[in-house]
């Protein structure tokens, strides 16, 4: 087998990985969301992660207050932002989690269907 016949097989074989995953991904979640759309469940998740990202800002601007007591609005800010969003990024993980989970199932189980078909291919079963 030459380098190029040996780097298309391998071409052709992460492009049909990739696409099985994606297929897969596409099934876990109409498999989870029951033919529903998404938005309405993103516009929920969001909304639950506000109470999250409300903690999270307060938490940043308490944490900007140093022992000295001296108060820069700008680090306080700075402060509040950054724990705003952190809160929002975890409430949105947390939110998510089952469709996430119903997600990558489906993709892992396609993505190992084409392993197995492919290390059949590379190694036949001679039950002769």
């Amino acid at each position: 087998m030459t380098l190029r016949e040996w780097s298309n097989s391998n071409v052709d074989y992460a492009r049909k990985i990739v696409n099985s995953g994606l297929e897969g991904a596409r099934s876990g979640q109409d498999e989870f969301l029951h033919g529903q759309p998404l938005s309405p469940l993103l516009n929920e998740t969001a909304r639950n992660a506000l109470r999250p990202a409300a903690i999270g800002a307060c938490l940043g601007v308490l944490s900007s207050v140093p022992a000295s007591r001296r108060k820069s609005p700008r680090r306080a800010c700075a402060y509040g932002l950054l724990g705003g969003a952190i809160g929002l990024i975890a409430g949105l993980i947390w939110e998510n989690r089952q469709l996430t989970a119903s997600v990558a199932s489906a993709a892992w189980r396609n993505i190992g269907k084409v392993r197995d078909e492919h290390w059949l291919e590379v190694h036949p079963i001679d039950y002769a």
